[in-house]
């Protein structure tokens, strides 16, 4: 049998070979702990992860000392989200976040309202952009921080971080973003940007699974953190445990092959999805979700009238590996929350489909996809 097409890189990515290269060493040969500083194997290591560090820092025109190493773009949210919380409570106890964020996000938020604090989900405007004078008259004297996401993972929609940074130093606010979708693929400055944290993962860009970053500003203003992992005064008493060196060595070689390679892969995977929605386009009551040029590269989340959204997906998996605009809990199946923030129907919401098109993938594969897409879609609405 043949494996489906792989479409669906906002999940996640696999691993480029370059990547691999460079981190197999770490696993066998220089697999000293970084904390060992009385040997060689520890400073090999600590060599390694202080490259790594570098390496990621240059990447965003931020300071190696700024760079945070965790677990995924998850944790380091919660860490900026819960951290600045704990050590600004006194300065105010209101948040500022998009309806639109991912729940890395929102779920934090979400628990700081247990705690008392009070958070503003802003909505967004159909195109998924924030409006930036709402935005703006939604802060207050106690607002210690706004969280809005650099690229969506969704609908893939980029928000326009340098204003919303401007907005937040003008006011004395601390801005935080998560980068998780936009390291590799877009340009970042977190100073030209006047960013103060922002939260990346290695896996979204052809690195490895189970690493990620937080980067903290260090001066104007210098952002100060309450650490949620304890034990050892790790990362500047921010993260304690040991650092994971491979999977460190692994982040830095794939944001670099990103950074690299930007321009063309950019132009490359643009054409490619393109093509797509060119094809995906003659059939009627299909919709495009998101704005249309402010997103990125490679996504497509399309909304398909007339067809039950379950069949769908049954239809396109065996020759396609896609992700519904739907979430699922443990509890139930509920319609998107970033496509309902968009104003999408909930019938139209469950028959959704994000493309996520990457570095591998071929035009011969979007013109097979495409064409199967249109005649699953044909046959479910014939069927009906």
């Amino acid at each position: 049998m043949h494996r489906p097409i792989y479409l669906d890189c906002h999940a996640t990515t696999p691993v480029d070979p370059r990547v691999l290269e460079v981190m197999l060493p770490y696993f066998s040969q220089h697999f000293g702990n970084p904390a060992s500083v009385t040997h060689l194997y520890g400073w090999e290591a600590e060599a390694a992860v202080q490259q790594a560090r570098e390496s990621l820092a240059a990447a965003i025109q931020a300071s190696p000392e700024e760079i945070i190493f965790t677990s995924g773009a998850t944790e380091a949210n919660n860490l900026a989200i819960k951290g600045v919380a704990e050590s600004y409570f006194s300065q105010g106890r209101h948040l500022i976040t998009l309806a639109t964020e991912h729940r890395a996000v929102l779920d934090p938020c979400r628990y700081l309202q247990s705690l008392g604090f009070d958070v503003t989900v802003l909505p967004v405007q159909p195109d998924g952009l924030v409006d930036l004078e709402q935005l703006e008259k939604t802060l207050r004297p106690e607002t210690i921080l706004v969280s809005v996401m650099a690229a969506n993972n969704e609908i893939g929609v980029l928000q326009p971080l340098a204003e919303i940074g401007a907005i937040c130093h003008q006011h004395g606010i601390l801005f935080h973003t998560d980068a998780a979708q936009a390291i590799g693929k877009l340009p970042l400055d977190v100073e030209a940007m006047q960013i103060d944290l922002m939260s990346l993962t290695a896996h979204k860009v052809y690195g490895p699974k189970g690493i990620g970053a937080l980067y903290v500003r260090r001066k104007q203003p210098r952002v100060k953190l309450a650490a949620q992992l304890h034990g050892g005064g790790h990362e500047r008493g921010m993260r304690s445990g040991t650092l994971y060196t491979p999977q460190i060595v692994g982040f830095a070689k794939a944001v670099e092959l990103g950074l690299t390679e930007l321009k063309a892969e950019t132009q490359r995977i643009r054409t490619l999805r393109n093509r797509l929605w060119q094809q995906l386009e003659t059939l009627d009551g299909v919709q495009l979700n998101g704005h249309l040029t402010q997103r990125l590269a490679g996504n497509l989340n399309v909304s398909v009238a007339g067809v039950d959204g379950q069949a769908l997906l049954l239809g396109l998996q065996p020759f396609v590996a896609v992700s519904s605009g739907s979430a699922c809990t443990s509890a139930k199946t509920e319609p998107s929350h970033v496509l309902a923030a968009l104003g999408v129907t909930p019938e139209l919401a469950f028959a959704s489909v994000r493309f996520g098109i990457g570095r591998f993938n071929t035009e011969e594969e979007i013109d097979r996809v495409a064409a199967g897409f249109i005649d699953t879609v044909q046959f479910l609405r014939a069927s009906v």
